[in-house]
């Protein structure tokens, strides 16, 4: 499962502009007389190990708190909107995430965007049948899913054989399983090593380390992409709370880091592992500052040591 965790805001917001008061008029004329930007940095992307297309390291992961109607409708087509515009394409949802399915549908069908995302759903173990797939594809609205996974797997004899089925007929591209509790390694583990998979989706943050020991070395030996759900999250909560208030590190410019959830990101997409980072907002800023967790440099070894260091002395 893929929590929305909210985070302070870190860009600056429509009413702090316009308290900037007289001095925004001058903006016009201030932009005529500065020379032009260089664009930013290009999203990094990492290749799927079963077929070397290559994917943004950062997406947007979706739950039941898209419970549906026009307000969360609107909000859903902003963070999709910022997801594409800022270079993202990857968007994980699920079958049993209340209305997701349906109002990522109606997102994408707005300007032709389902072309341009990677869209990776699930199913539950007892929906793994010819009525479970129709039902995701007529929902999302498609042909043809990008990646179908098993949600929440916690047996070690579970089976991938309804997805190859599905991925022999063409109505998905990638198979996969996930969990979101580091109690599921054991069973995640014996699946992949069994069944090797194309993905495996499952929780890892700066808070929550677990996975660098077992799962993603696993996944590198096997060449299994990795989708990382609950990057802000821990075993006591959100990582966010532990820095609320607190300053950003000025060493965190020495990889490109301009606020915590860059910070907490980059922590995870700097293991060589991950294929992409699935963070879930209701916030298009959030967005476009996730984003930017994907964009300059990462931190090296010893950085990421001291990033460690850091948090848990907080």
């Amino acid at each position: 499962m893929t929590k929305i965790v909210e985070r302070p805001g870190s860009l600056l917001t429509r009413r702090q502009a316009l308290a900037c008061g007289a001095g925004a008029a001058l903006l016009p004329m201030m932009a005529a007389a500065q020379p032009a930007q260089p664009s930013p940095d290009p999203v990094i992307t990492r290749p799927i190990p079963s077929s070397g297309e290559r994917l943004p390291i950062v997406g947007l992961g979706t739950d039941e708190y898209f419970g549906g109607g026009i307000a969360q409708q609107q909000v859903l087509d902003g963070v999709v909107k910022a997801l594409i515009g800022g270079g993202g394409n990857v968007i994980d949802t699920s079958s049993d995430y209340g209305a997701s399915e349906t109002l990522i549908a109606a997102a994408l069908a707005e300007g032709g965007l389902r072309q341009k995302v990677f869209l990776a759903t699930k199913l539950e173990r007892d929906a793994l049948d010819q009525a479970g797939i129709d039902g995701s594809l007529r929902t999302l609205g498609v042909s043809k899913i990008d990646l179908m996974q098993i949600h929440n797997v916690s047996s070690r004899q579970q089976s991938l054989a309804p997805l190859r089925e599905w991925k022999a007929q063409g109505l998905v591209r990638y198979i996969g399983i996930t969990t979101s509790v580091t109690r599921a390694f054991d069973a995640l583990e014996a699946v992949m090593r069994r069944e090797k998979p194309d993905f495996v989706e499952l929780n890892y943050s700066l808070g929550d380390r677990e996975a660098e020991t077992r799962l993603l070395p696993a996944a590198a030996e096997l060449g299994i992409a990795t989708l990382i759900d609950i990057p802000f999250g821990g075993p006591g909560g959100s990582i966010l709370g532990k820095v609320h208030g607190k300053p950003l590190p000025n060493w965190a410019q020495d990889f490109d880091a301009a606020s915590w959830g860059q910070f907490f990101l980059k922590y995870v997409i700097a293991n060589p592992a991950v294929t992409c980072v699935i963070p879930g907002t209701r916030n298009p800023e959030h967005m476009a500052d996730n984003l930017a967790a994907a964009r300059g440099r990462l931190p090296d070894a010893a950085q990421r040591q001291r990033m460690v260091q850091f948090f848990e002395e907080l």
